[in-house]
């Protein structure tokens, strides 16, 4: 797989507007080992190698555990190894990243409701939104591990 072009020099403008998100996102409400949670596991679905790569060693320095991250995407049947607050996170991850098998249902949104508040979920939904926009970038321009798109 060869790289298509390289999305800054392209899209500068669009790359600023996803950085804006970024700054927003490290300064909302979300801890984070939540956001990378997150990240990981939309990147996992959406198999962007690029971004799984970077965000699993982000959620290593944040504290993050190799067998958590081993698990994750069997992170239903993982038992006690991820707190009910985080399967809610990683369930509305799943609904919002695979949008086109409904997108986020009420139980799971109700479920979220007992964690977090409507501003904390509204972070979440951004998060989910971006790192998934950072994925279909990533892949659609053939970006691959060791390169850099900033």
């Amino acid at each position: 797989m060869q790289e298509r072009f390289n999305f800054k020099t392209i899209a500068p403008n669009a790359l600023k507007a996803m950085a804006g998100l970024e700054t927003y996102l490290s300064q909302c409400s979300i801890s984070g080992r939540i956001m990378e949670l997150i990240k990981v596991r939309a990147s996992q679905i959406n198999g962007c190698a690029f971004c799984i790569n970077i965000h699993t060693q982000d959620a290593i320095k944040k504290g993050e555990t190799d067998q958590r991250i081993f698990l994750l995407t069997a992170w239903r049947e993982a038992g006690v190894l991820f707190t009910e607050e985080e399967k809610a996170v990683l369930a509305v991850t799943e609904e919002i990243t695979l949008i086109h098998q409904g997108g986020l249902s009420d139980d799971t949104y109700t479920n979220a409701l007992q964690f977090f508040s409507k501003t904390q979920i509204a972070d979440i939904i951004t998060a989910i939104v971006t790192i998934n926009l950072w994925n279909r970038v990533v892949l659609s321009t053939h970006l691959l591990i060791g390169q850099s798109l900033a």
